[in-house]
């Protein structure tokens, strides 16, 4: 997704709620597997087990870095869909919080958007594999987000 075009992308992909279309156009989305599910208002994003993604086989376990990388991504994702930004969020901060391991299972995770400023998003992520109130990591991402003009 070229940042030329991104309102114009943006506005189709929200038009016809086709939301897996923009982590499709992203290159480390597709390969890790990220799908985005909209129920409701809400958007919910998916890490589908994958063999690929397992960092610790003797677990096994999914790699901290595809499960940090999953959850940046998802933050950026509900950025983009949630708002009107002129162009690609930039990462300013990403503080996570491993809670425990991530088993060879389907993940979830969801973003809360809790302050924007002109220039600055906050946004919470937490990663979860079998109940929402059980997660795996915690993560808070600050982007800095140009408004569309």
């Amino acid at each position: 997704m070229s940042n030329i075009n991104i309102a114009e992308q943006l506005r189709l992909v929200k038009q016809h709620r086709d939301y897996q279309q923009l982590a499709d156009a992203i290159p480390y989305a597709r390969t890790i597997g990220i799908k985005v599910q909209s129920i409701g208002d809400e958007l919910l994003f998916v890490l589908p087990r994958n063999p690929d993604n397992i960092g610790n086989p003797m677990l096994p376990a999914i790699h901290g870095g595809v499960i940090g990388g999953f959850m940046e991504l998802a933050a950026a994702l509900q950025l983009l869909i949630k708002t009107e930004p002129a162009s690609m969020p930039k990462v300013v901060d990403f503080s996570l919080d491993y809670l425990r391991a991530g088993r060879d299972r389907e993940t979830y995770a969801e973003c809360q958007l809790w302050r924007q400023g002109s220039r600055i998003a906050n946004v919470a992520i937490t990663a979860w594999q079998t109940e929402r109130s059980n997660p795996i990591a915690t993560a808070r991402a600050h982007f800095l987000v140009k408004p569309a003009e």
